[in-house]
């Protein structure tokens, strides 16, 4: 296979951008940038979300069996590259943003236009992201989008020309 050829294919898949967040309870809180999502199913509400598999995120995940997916705005570029590190609560802020726990006790983050509070239903353990499939057990809509729903999220493509994933 063509390397090069690989690389630009796959990166020509569309990425949002999501902060996916976790806490299980006992002072552990993780948090990551997100971008391999989509919904899996519609009765029962299912997402699938790709975690990168050495992350403190992964690791609160599996332990906990719960999370969040907060959903970023064109205007969250910060927000992204923020959550790229690993994850601090310091000054009741998760890497310098406000938060509050959802009803399953995952950080919901202020700043996001909507969020979601996921049920981890099943983990495929396969390759450096492991696949999470999870139901959907509350919604939130902090900004209600103007137009279309799905045009209101941060992209991959906002971030820059230099910004890539995939491949």
């Amino acid at each position: 296979m063509d390397a090069d050829a690989r690389k630009t294919a796959l990166r020509m898949i569309p990425y949002g951008i999501y902060v996916l967040t976790a806490d299980d309870g006992k002072g552990n809180i993780g948090a990551a940038t997100v971008n391999w999502v989509t919904q899996g199913s519609f009765a029962p509400p299912l997402i699938v979300v790709a975690v990168k598999a050495d992350s403190g995120a992964h690791t609160v995940v599996k332990g906990t069996g719960k999370f969040a997916l907060n959903m970023l705005g064109k205007e969250h570029k910060g927000v992204a590259f923020t959550f790229f590190k690993p994850a601090a609560v310091e000054g009741g802020k998760l890497s310098g943003q406000e938060f509050h726990a959802g009803a399953n006790g995952a950080p919901i983050l202020d700043a996001a236009i909507a969020a979601v509070e996921c049920s981890v239903t099943q983990i495929a353990e396969l390759g450096d992201h492991h696949i999470v499939i999870a139901e959907v057990t509350e919604a939130h809509v902090m900004q209600p989008p103007k137009g279309r729903a799905d045009a209101a999220i941060l992209e991959m493509k906002d971030l820059g020309d230099n910004v890539y994933y995939g491949g």
